[in-house]
């Protein structure tokens, strides 16, 4: 196993379970948001502010690439929609490549977004009434790209600890 990739929408803990895992596992932990922000020197809100979203998806796309053709053994944490754009989601069926869709119900998501929302460039001009209905709407737009992983996990009512051995399970 070369690479453990861990996807999902926004909230669903990708980065949180891919650390723990880490520690776990001993496997090196890198988080694609984070790695685009320190080449940037830009948040990533302030790059979909100033730069789009197009200019975004494209350097997400290059980063991603560059970490899968990488020989280092790695946990690599996904941004929300990382699977869903410019064939992201082919790379999550390697020979070498376990992934994992944390998959959350609308209500555990809205309940973790609810208060980090300004910090979230496609959440954060939503009324918290109309979070719910677009929380929904992007789970079954992103559902076809997200279900492309090779192991499908629930995170709801579980903590990091049995999610992240809910994936070392998988990877036995």
């Amino acid at each position: 196993m070369t690479k453990i990739v861990l996807l999902g929408y926004m909230g669903s803990g990708k980065s949180t379970i891919a650390q723990s895992l880490s520690e776990k596992t001993k496997i090196k932990v890198l988080d694609l948001d984070k790695i685009i922000e320190n080449r940037t020197n830009l948040s990533i809100k302030t790059i979909f502010d100033t730069k789009g979203e197009l200019y975004f998806r494209k350097l997400e796309h290059e980063i991603f690439k560059e970490l899968m053709a990488s020989d280092e053994k790695l946990i690599i944490s996904l941004g929300g929609g990382t699977p869903c754009y410019a064939n992201n989601h082919q790379m999550l069926k390697g020979e070498n490549v376990a992934s994992f869709y944390l998959k959350g119900s609308i209500e555990t998501l809205y309940g973790r977004l609810i208060s980090i929302k300004e910090n979230r460039p496609l959440i954060a001009e939503q009324s918290e009434e109309d979070m719910k209905e677009y929380i929904a709407k992007h789970l079954f737009d992103r559902s076809f790209y997200y279900n492309q992983a090779t192991h499908k996990i629930s995170i709801d009512d579980k903590s990091v600890g049995e999610v992240v051995n809910d994936i070392v399970d998988k990877l036995a």
